[in-house]
């Protein structure tokens, strides 16, 4: 059994250490990764959220993680302030193609069977699983469902068919993008740019600064494509650098 210390690093907020060994890296084949599984004590507040995400934190299921490998510093948290986020004619066409076709919801995040398949065949179609066993229902939750704060899902619809997931966590001053899959049948739509565009749109629309988009590593062709929303900026030796 564990025994639970407290983490080390800049939050002022209540977090314990519940799991912390190396592990192969998701990213970068070939490499070892240490990210420590943290859990915060009391009620993740949205103002709480706000810091840590500012801090380099990410939220997966109950739980806050960021990168501490020892050897390599190739995950970058990224997030782009709405105040000057530029909409490109290209950003534009696929903003308004999805909008004539697709219908949204936002939803408390749930679990069903059309959900977990269309996650595995997006994460098999995409080569993005580290083993040949597909994700289960119980797994699907713990990742998506579960949830220390404010969390939404945004899906997508093409009349009757899901299209595609987002699923969001909600700060005071901020949107994180958790994680977003879709079929690839409706890729004509640009489906994971689009997720994205209109997480850009609901941040303005609620007055919110700032949308986290994850981890950006230059190498990996799954994490690279956020270069293109810009400016952005990514958290680089604990200070966050502006790329235009």
């Amino acid at each position: 059994m564990f025994q639970p210390a407290r983490a080390q690093g800049e939050s002022s907020n209540p977090l314990v250490v519940v799991h912390d060994e190396p592990q192969p890296c998701p990213y970068i084949a070939g490499r070892e990764a240490r990210m420590p599984l943290q859990w915060p004590m009391g009620t993740m507040t949205p103002e709480m959220l706000d810091r840590c995400l500012a801090e380099g934190y990410r939220r997966s299921g109950p739980f806050l993680y960021r990168t501490q490998c020892e050897r390599c510093q190739a995950c970058e948290s990224t997030r782009v302030d709405m105040q000057d986020f530029r909409w490109s004619q290209s950003f534009r066409r696929i903003l308004n193609r999805g909008n004539r076709d697709l219908r949204v919801r936002v939803a408390i995040p749930t679990v069903d069977p059309a959900r977990v398949a269309l996650f595995n065949q997006h994460r098999s179609t995409r080569q993005l699983s580290l083993s040949e066993r597909e994700l289960e229902t119980q797994e699907y939750a713990g990742f998506l469902v579960e949830t220390i704060c404010d969390t939404q899902e945004i899906s997508f619809w093409k009349e009757d068919q899901l299209v595609a997931i987002a699923t969001t966590d909600f700060g005071r001053d901020s949107l994180s993008l958790v994680y977003c899959f879709f079929d690839p049948q409706f890729s004509r739509y640009s489906p994971g740019t689009y997720s994205i565009l209109k997480n850009f749109e609901l941040a303005m629309e609620s007055n919110r600064r700032w949308v986290y988009l994850g981890m950006y590593v230059a190498s990996n062709p799954h994490l690279n494509y956020k270069a293109r929303f810009t400016p952005q900026q990514r958290r680089r030796e604990g200070e966050w650098v502006t790329f235009k």
